[in-house]
């Protein structure tokens, strides 16, 4: 039985919002998206899914900062839609 494994991408928006966090912030997410997310068999497992008009995006927590993503089963890609601080995230 082969083990399918998911592999995160992100989406040009989730680019420009992590190149607007301080390098050590950047760090921190990309070595946690890089340690937990790629390679990953069931990407649900460490996150939440959202409520309401976003129940198809799930959510990951590194301290205060959020990972938004939709997760694309068909490809295999945890697409990131958007990266940064829990009060700002999700507006």
């Amino acid at each position: 039985m082969t083990v399918r494994k998911y592999h995160p991408r992100y989406t040009d928006k989730a680019i420009k919002e992590m190149n607007k966090l301080d390098r050590y912030t950047k760090t921190i997410i990309a070595n946690w998206i890089r340690r937990n997310l790629d390679g990953i068999d069931n990407p649900r497992r460490t996150g939440k899914p959202l409520k309401g008009g976003l129940d198809r995006y799930w959510r990951y927590r590194i301290g205060d900062y959020r990972i938004v993503a939709e997760i694309v089963d068909a490809e295999l890609i945890i697409e990131i839609v958007k990266v940064g601080h829990r009060r700002d995230v999700y507006e």
